[in-house]
C-alpha cells in the first residue's frame, strides 16, 4: 500500500519536529527551573592561573578592578543586578552585582557584563549578549593575576 501525499507531508514534518528537538541545547540542572536560557558552568579550578578564552580580553581589567574594590567608568557599575529574567540561580535581592566589559569602538556601555554574586564575589558569571545567556568562570586569586 502506498501513503497518501498528506500522510508523506506529516511525516516530514514529525521528522523535522524531532530533528529540532533533538538539537536543542540541553538546560543545565543548576540552573532556575523554567529559566529560557541556560547557564554554562564551564568554572575552572580554583587554582587556575588564566582566565577562560570566552572572556574577551577587556574582561581582565575589569575583573582586577573588582577583585581591588576600585571605581570604574560607568555609575551603573557595582549596581545590584535583579536577575529578573531568571537565569542565574536564586539568591536575595541585591546578591548579585553588575560591571560593564568595555567594547573597543563602542561610545556606549554595549552588551558585556560580568556578573558577581556574593560578597566579596563567590559566583562569577560572564554575559556577552546582554543577560541573554551566562557562562560561569571562576577568575584565579588576585595575587596570582597579572
Amino acid at each position: 500500500m502506498r501513503p497518501t501525499r498528506s500522510a508523506s507531508l506529516l511525516l516530514v514534518v514529525v521528522a523535522l519536529a524531532a530533528l529540532a528537538w533533538l538539537s536543542r541545547p540541553v538546560a543545565d540542572r543548576s540552573a532556575t527551573p523554567g529559566a529560557s536560557t541556560q547557564v554554562v558552568d564551564t568554572a575552572p579550578a580554583a587554582h587556575a592561573e588564566a582566565l577562560p578564552a570566552f572572556l574577551p580580553g577587556e574582561a581582565a581589567a575589569v575583573i582586577r578592578r573588582i577583585q581591588d574594590g576600585g571605581s570604574f567608568q560607568h555609575r551603573q557599575d557595582g549596581s545590584v543586578f535583579g536577575n529578573r529574567e531568571g537565569r542565574l540561580p536564586r539568591h536575595a535581592h541585591g546578591y548579585y552585582r553588575e560591571y560593564t566589559v568595555p567594547t573597543p569602538g563602542l561610545s556606549h556601555r554595549g552588551a558585556r557584563r560580568i556578573v558577581t554574586g556574593g560578597d566579596p564575589p563567590r559566583d562569577w558569571y560572564y554575559t556577552g549578549d546582554h543577560y541573554e545567556s551566562f557562562r560561569r568562570f571562576q577568575p584565579p586569586a588576585r595575587e596570582g593575576f597579572p
